[in-house]
């Protein structure tokens, strides 16, 4: 490299350094529960003994479902978790490795299978129920997702329930030299996701398939994190594996990746700054209307 392109990209690398987000926290939760039977989860946001905070605004939970091998079931038996209720936000789930069936008392049914998105917007509230696939449970298969809870704006609590299925062949995909990224919302270099969100939020499943670089902008206030869902890769210059979860600085807007047959999850988002009481499976800005939501719930008006 001659003295003329080593200096333009050492000022184009302290320049781009200079207007990064830096690392805030790098976590690598390591203990588990079980949701319903077979679903076995870690809680990464906000995180065991913690409470629902704007620190992740507009993202309330994040349970991984790290990679598990699950044995076959017998006598037509299919692990789940039966009817529950929701309330003033949206579940959104990311399969990796799954077959998992949805029905909602709204009257929507879907099995998300690999690579595919579900976006449940509870609103008002409804109940739901997630079993594995008949021929999930009667073979050994891997088990691998993410399940996110995104909070919804104030005024959108009590909007009705809506479902959103995303399939694989429709979730546009962005091709970069190393590998795409594949845009379940939010906006990359001019392309939308087609999921339809109340609050403005980027999700972007990133997958390298050779070893290279991406870069790429967010707006500066914004939250932005990544889980590392498969193999390694270099965030901002640090090391991170498989199961790191890294929350970036909301100052600063550059965001710059390095890996080679990495998965990473990225979530970006406006925090919506809104008060929030959570109790069990309804989110609402007021102890009353928490209060509502048990009242509503035991007289069946969520189905």
């Amino acid at each position: 490299m001659n003295n003329k392109k080593l200096d333009w990209f050492l000022v184009h690398s302290i320049e781009n350094k200079s207007m990064s987000k830096t690392i805030l926290s790098l976590e690598h939760p390591r203990s588990f529960h079980m949701v319903g039977d077979w679903f076995r989860v870690t809680q990464y946001i906000p995180g065991y003994n913690r409470i629902m905070n704007n620190d992740t605004s507009p993202f309330l939970m994040l349970d991984y479902n790290a990679p598990w091998s699950i044995p076959p079931q017998s006598n037509g038996y299919r692990p789940g978790v039966w009817f529950h209720p929701h309330r003033g936000f949206e579940t959104v789930t990311i399969v990796y490795s799954w077959e998992i069936e949805h029905e909602d008392t709204a009257g929507n049914g879907w099995v998300i299978w690999i690579d595919e998105v579900q976006w449940m917007t509870a609103g008002s509230g409804l109940l739901h129920n997630e079993f594995m696939t008949e021929s999930f449970a009667n073979k050994w298969w891997i088990q691998h997702a993410v399940q996110l809870w995104i909070n919804l704006p104030k005024k959108f609590k009590m909007t009705p329930p809506r479902y959103q299925s995303l399939r694989k062949i429709d979730i546009p995909e962005v091709v970069f030299s190393g590998g795409k990224i594949r845009i379940i919302a939010g906006e990359y270099k001019h392309i939308k996701g087609i999921a339809e969100t109340f609050s403005d939020l980027s999700l972007f499943d990133i997958r390298f398939q050779e070893h290279d670089t991406l870069s790429f902008d967010v707006s500066e206030e914004n939250t932005a994190m990544l889980l590392i869902t498969e193999w390694t890769a270099r965030i901002l210059w640090k090391e991170c594996s498989n199961g790191d979860m890294i929350t970036l600085s909301k100052t600063g807007t550059h965001i710059h990746i390095e890996a080679e047959n990495a998965k990473i999850l990225f979530m970006g988002g406006r925090p919506l700054n809104e008060p929030i009481v959570q109790h069990g499976p309804f989110v609402m800005n007021t102890e009353e209307e928490i209060k509502q939501a048990f009242d509503d719930f035991h007289t069946g008006k969520m189905g």
